[in-house]
């Protein structure tokens, strides 16, 4: 394999990597750990799933009512990160975040499975549930509003896209001799990529 860290596309390198986890991860090769901060500047990280990307930005979706949805709401950045453990290898992604166009959220809802999208209305992501039972029982309302044909989207259900200014490619080596290069530029989709080979 040519080395990774010569590589002067992130975008490219990206997409081959992604495709080699798809052959090798057990499950969800698309997930990442998404990063916000709340009002107080406090980290917050979960694993939401990739749905889409190219040179303008990788996508997720989301209730936007949840608490990333409000975090990336109020601050607009974000860094996500992948990491394949049957690869030994990671990447870094940060940048600013814009909100995918409703053509593309309905898009995507649209092709979602039905009681997926049933659940996107019923549940009131992030907040409290007094059981089990409370939850079944607003997706059994959810469903009896739209028994047959389309689900439409939720008004407070879209997607967000990170525009990355970061995306750093991580590769295990032995006795921690790791492999870095990170590409860094000062504007989300503007100017040529500087590409930096980083120690371990």
């Amino acid at each position: 394999m040519s080395d990774f860290t010569e590589s002067a596309d992130p975008f490219g390198l990206m997409a081959a990597w992604l495709l080699e986890a798809e052959k090798s991860e057990p499950n969800d090769p698309n997930a990442m750990a998404l990063a916000t901060v709340d009002e107080d500047g406090l980290p917050d990280v979960r694993m939401v799933l990739l749905k889409d990307f190219d040179e303008h930005g990788f996508v997720f979706y989301t209730n936007y009512e949840s608490a990333k949805g409000r975090e990336i709401l109020a601050s607009r950045k974000a860094a996500v990160l992948f990491h394949w453990k049957s690869l030994r290898r990671q990447v870094r992604i940060r940048g600013p975040v814009e909100l995918v166009t409703a053509q593309e959220a309905d898009a995507y809802f649209a092709s979602r499975p039905r009681h997926s999208r049933l659940g996107a209305w019923a549940s009131q992501q992030s907040r409290p549930l007094e059981s089990r039972f409370a939850l079944e029982k607003a997706v059994a309302v959810v469903a009896a509003r739209y028994p047959l044909g389309d689900v439409p989207r939720p008004p407070h259900w879209s997607g967000f896209r990170i525009r990355p200014i970061q995306i750093e490619f991580w590769k295990d080596g032995a006795f921690r001799l790791h492999d870095r290069v990170v590409f860094r530029r000062a504007e989300p989709g503007q100017g040529s990529w500087e590409r930096e080979r980083l120690y371990p």
